[in-house]
């Protein structure tokens, strides 16, 4: 019998790029909104970016996820826009 060194809960390879893809998003969202002037205007956003990867971070159907990938990509350019905007 032959013996795996991976976990039982190993990721596939397409399970652990989409999930860099996720941490990516939500790595350059918080540098994002260090840039926000206003510190109370940054510490709402950052506790919506917060809450968001958290209430969805259990999904598990690959379309959900596509979704939410695009629809955080969205809010992510249209929070850079508006900064860019604001300059």
């Amino acid at each position: 019998m032959a013996v795996t060194r991976l976990p039982t809960a190993a990721l596939s390879l397409k399970q652990f790029l989409q999930r860099q893809k996720v941490l990516g998003i939500y790595r350059n969202m918080l540098r994002t909104i260090r840039e926000v002037p206003d510190a109370a205007d940054q510490k709402y956003l950052r506790n919506w970016a917060r809450e968001e990867f958290k209430r969805n971070k259990n999904a598990t159907d690959p379309d959900a996820i596509r979704m939410m990938i695009t629809q955080a990509n969205n809010h992510l350019e249209e929070l850079q826009r508006s900064l860019a905007l604001a300059r």
